[in-house]
Parts: structure tokens; C-alpha cells; sequence
């Protein structure tokens, strides 16, 4: 037998397994988006009713367990007042600190919750209460809130480390968070403000809508794309079985 007619003959047996290999990789990772998309419309299905119900108690939602996305209703005394935290972030295309602050409460083993008042534009950063303050209503300052109970983003490997000396936050480590505030141990989901007490009101933090209106849902492009490379996959393989071999 030639050289050339070796070449030429069907997949080897090494060849064969990388192929099986690869097959079952490329038929998991669309499995998985499958399993993607049933969450995201159970998720997307949650928040489009959640829009609608009147927020719950704070301290039941947290007994509960069921802390993603949730509108609570809570107390907390002097809640723009409180020592706050700088988490950057982005909103609307302009650079700034979502401001953070802790309440106290008392839900079995949390003594605290970690409050997001919404969004300040980096020019207008400042560790101390914002000028608006000095301007808000009384009524305005009562501590009674409502918002969005979630549970926070994983860390990621491209997120910078949080810098606590500087007051400089990069990811939402409620833990660290709520020691650097010297509030007690913290519930394990944030509260993001619908309304900040000193909405429209300038140097006050801005809330944004905390239920998200258009949460991305292409997991079935994802499933089509990784099922569609193993069936080119599958087709070349059988390609190469019966492609013509030589006399």
C-alpha cells in the first residue's frame, strides 16, 4: 500500500474518539442552553407579574427564601442619611457609583440589609450625605421604602478587587460591604430603591428601575448554534467514511 492510499482512507481511530469527544461537548453546551432558556422565560414570566403585586414584607420575603426579585416594602430611619459605599458602575452610557448603604433589621440571622439609593454621576461623587439632603421634605427622609429584593452578580474574573480604604467598590460583596459600615451580619440579597427619597432633586442619587423591562433571552440561537456545529460535525465525519477510496 502507497503512502498516498493510506492518507486517503476514513477517520482513525484517534480521530474518531476527538470526534466523539468534540460531539458531546458541542450536544452538552446546547443541552444546557435548553435548560437556559426554560429559566430565563420562568424568569422573565416572574418579573412580568411581579410588576403588577404590591410589595411584600421585608422581613417575610427573607424567611421565605425567595430573594430574587421580589418587591419588598421596609423601614429603615434616616435611610439617605446613612454612611454609604461606591460601587462603580454604568447607567445610561455615563461613568458613576451606585451608593450603598446598610439598614438594621432583624430577620433570624441577619441583623442588617444592604440598600442600593440609586445612581450618582462620577462628577458629583462624594463619601459625604449629598447636598440635597439640606432640601429634602421631612416626610421624604421617613425611612419607609419600597424596592427590589435580589440576590447579587458572582464575581467575575475580569472584576477589579474592591478597594474598601479608598471606599471604591467594584462588585457587591454584601458581606465586607455591611463590616465596612459597621452594620451586623447582612441578608444574603440587596434591596435596589424604586425611588430614591431625593428623586429629581440635584446632587441625589438617581434609582433606576430595578425589574429589568428587556432582559435578554437568546438561548435558543445559543441551542441552534451548538446543535448545528456537532450535526456539521456528524457530517463531515460521515464524509470522510465514505468518501472514495482508491483501487
Amino acid at each position: 500500500m502507497s503512502p498516498r492510499s493510506a492518507a486517503v482512507r476514513g477517520p482513525t481511530v484517534l480521530g474518531t474518539g476527538l470526534s466523539l469527544i468534540c460531539l458531546a461537548v458541542l450536544i452538552s453546551l446546547g443541552v444546557w442552553q435548553l435548560h437556559r432558556l426554560r429559566w430565563k422565560e420562568d424568569l422573565l414570566t416572574h418579573i412580568a407579574a411581579l410588576k403588577s403585586e404590591p410589595p411584600r414584607s421585608l422581613a417575610q420575603v427573607l424567611a421565605s427564601g425567595d430573594t430574587q426579585f421580589v418587591r419588598v416594602a421596609f423601614a429603615c430611619p434616616d435611610l439617605i442619611a446613612r454612611p454609604r459605599l461606591r460601587l462603580y458602575g454604568v447607567q445610561d452610557g455615563q461613568t458613576g457609583y451606585r451608593l450603598m448603604t446598610a439598614c438594621p433589621i432583624d430577620a433570624g440571622a441577619a441583623a442588617s440589609v444592604l440598600v442600593d439609593l440609586g445612581f450618582e454621576a462620577q462628577s458629583l461623587s462624594d463619601p459625604t450625605p449629598p447636598p440635597c439632603l439640606k432640601t429634602v421634605a421631612p416626610q421624604r427622609l421617613s425611612g419607609l421604602g419600597v424596592g427590589v429584593l435580589r440576590r447579587p452578580d458572582p464575581r467575575s474574573f475580569i472584576t477589579p478587587p474592591n478597594q474598601p480604604d479608598q471606599n471604591l467598590w467594584f462588585s457587591r460583596d454584601l458581606a465586607a460591604m455591611a463590616r465596612t459600615l459597621g452594620a451586623g451580619p447582612p441578608a444574603a440579597a440587596f434591596i435596589e430603591l424604586e425611588q430614591s427619597p431625593g428623586a429629581g432633586l440635584v446632587g441625589c442619587p438617581v434609582a433606576h428601575a430595578p425589574l429589568p423591562a428587556d432582559l435578554p433571552n437568546n438561548h435558543l440561537q445559543y441551542a441552534i448554534t451548538w446543535f448545528g456545529l456537532a450535526a456539521a460535525l456528524v457530517g463531515v465525519y460521515v464524509a470522510m467514511l465514505f468518501r472514495k477510496r482508491p483501487d
